[in-house]
């Protein structure tokens, strides 16, 4: 069983994102292994870019504050790194495409995969394009976590039939952030994925509440949290690990009641 899908296999699994290098690189590698003691069974880090085009002002601000501190992609991969002499807890990369291929794609993934980096989420690289990375990433034992959006329609069965980890279902239009209410018929979108791949089926943007998390666990594998996790950072400064494993706690059990 590869460490992503073994994420998935104790009830539904509480993925949680945080940008590296905000406050610092040494908070972030404490802020991971904080959130892992709470309860998250994944770990999505951002390498800070930027033009973070798919997210809210939330974490737009997180990837300015980290780039103001100097936070390199050697840098990341420092933290994982640090984080691997501490924990096995599946890591993937959120990165937009360009540092990836300033970085090189070759190095990149051979990186990831020394360093124990388990898949890429790259929220511009269309599924389209993304022949340009799958077969470097997967020789080197990275998964290419596909994103499902409700605009995907007629192109939904293609991408999840080609999909490799879990895959990232979009709850809303528009970029991250925390929403009142997910409007999306999820069950519709779910239903056409599941007819083509027994993969797990991840649900993120919008998400920040127990309510949310409750209802999202009650149809899907796993329930994505990024923006109120890095709003609680943003809040908390050095001192956030407390109020993460508090807010972890409580969303990790209201995906499984």
């Amino acid at each position: 069983m590869s460490k992503i899908a073994n994420a998935f296999k104790d009830g539904k699994a509480f993925i949680g994102f945080l940008t590296a290098g905000d406050p610092t690189i040494e908070k972030t590698v404490e802020f991971v292994l904080a959130m892992e003691e709470a309860g998250c069974d994944l770990i999505e880090i951002g390498i800070p870019f930027s033009d973070p085009m798919a997210e809210g002002v939330v974490i737009q601000d997180a990837n300015v504050r980290a780039l103001k501190h100097n936070t390199t992609t050697d840098d990341v991969f420092g933290i994982v790194e640090a984080i691997r002499e501490k924990t096995d807890i599946p890591l993937v990369f959120l990165t937009y495409i360009n540092p990836v291929f300033f970085y090189g794609y070759e190095e990149f993934f051979k990186r990831c995969s020394e360093l124990g980096v388990d898949g890429i989420i790259s929220p511009d690289l269309p599924y389209e394009e993304k022949g340009e990375i799958v077969d470097i990433a997967l020789k080197n034992d990275v998964d290419v976590i596909s994103l499902i959006a409700p605009t995907s329609k007629e192109r939904i069965q293609k991408i999840a039939a080609d999909a490799t980890g879990f895959i990232y279902v979009v709850s809303s239009l528009g970029v991250t952030g925390m929403r009142s209410e997910i409007k999306t018929d999820l069950n519709a979108i779910l239903t056409d994925i599941r007819d083509v791949t027994d993969l797990p089926l991840a649900v993120g943007f919008g998400i920040n509440t127990p309510e949310q998390a409750s209802e999202i666990g009650k149809i899907a594998d796993g329930v994505i949290v990024g923006s109120a996790i890095v709003k609680i950072i943003e809040e908390y400064g050095e001192n956030a690990a407390e109020p993460l494993k508090e807010y972890v706690s409580a969303m990790k059990n209201a995906c499984n009641p």
